[in-house]
């Protein structure tokens, strides 16, 4: 781990706020918490954590190493790949804030494992790790394993986008039906067109939509 005394700089980033790339935390007293927020970071752009800083900007200070433990912990023990960290501390006012970075990963997803190491991938959206939804896990399926993309055209891809044309905003769940396609199907339509640039998942009120890339 890295001392940095560029206090400056540190001060320039408390002052943007939490945002898509930069997360406070006062405290760490739970490492599986840690890995969703090392996920969303993993599976959107990257970004990073301020440790030992408050929501509204005050440093706090890291209380004890046991926190640095569990930062260690969840990215190796409760990430699924394992995330590698890039960690630094400040010293601030006799107080340490640690910055943790975190870059976005190559090999999406990055699984978060919960109490019951069931595996979930997140990503961040404005200032919250929100859980991925099958969209994103068939977008990151394909490339992982596809490096180009070919899809066939037919009356079922019109019919969705047609649809889509009509009545979007649309959700998963309405998408599913008013295609009459089951879920899995209408995900991997949805991917697809979403990776050629045809439609775009907006997130509003805790829901995902769908619409064309060019509506209004």
């Amino acid at each position: 781990m890295k001392t940095n005394t560029n206090i400056q700089y540190l001060e320039k980033l408390i002052s943007e706020g939490e945002h898509v790339h930069q997360d406070f935390k006062f405290a760490i007293s739970d490492a599986r918490k840690i890995a969703k927020s090392l996920s969303a970071f993993a599976n959107t752009e990257g970004g990073r954590l301020l440790v030992g800083v408050k929501d509204n900007g005050k440093i706090a200070g890291v209380r004890s190493e046991e926190e640095i433990y569990m930062i260690e912990a969840a990215a190796n023990l409760y990430c699924r790949p394992e995330v590698q960290l890039d960690t630094h501390i400040y010293h601030v006012e006799g107080k340490d804030v640690l910055e943790v970075q975190v870059n976005e990963s190559r090999q999406k997803p990055i699984y978060a494992l919960d109490e019951e190491n069931h595996p979930w991938a997140y990503v961040r959206i404005k200032d919250e790790n929100i859980l991925a939804n099958p969209i994103h896990l068939n977008i990151w399926k394909h490339d992982r394993t596809e490096k180009d993309v070919v899809m066939t055209y037919t009356q079922r891809e019109q019919q969705v986008l047609t649809i889509l044309q009509q009545h979007a905003p649309l959700t998963l769940g309405q998408c599913s039906r008013l295609t009459h396609m089951n879920r899995k199907q209408i995900s991997r339509l949805l991917a697809d067109f979403i990776r050629f640039g045809l439609v775009e998942q907006l997130f509003m009120e805790h829901t995902f939509y769908f619409q064309l890339k060019d509506s209004e």
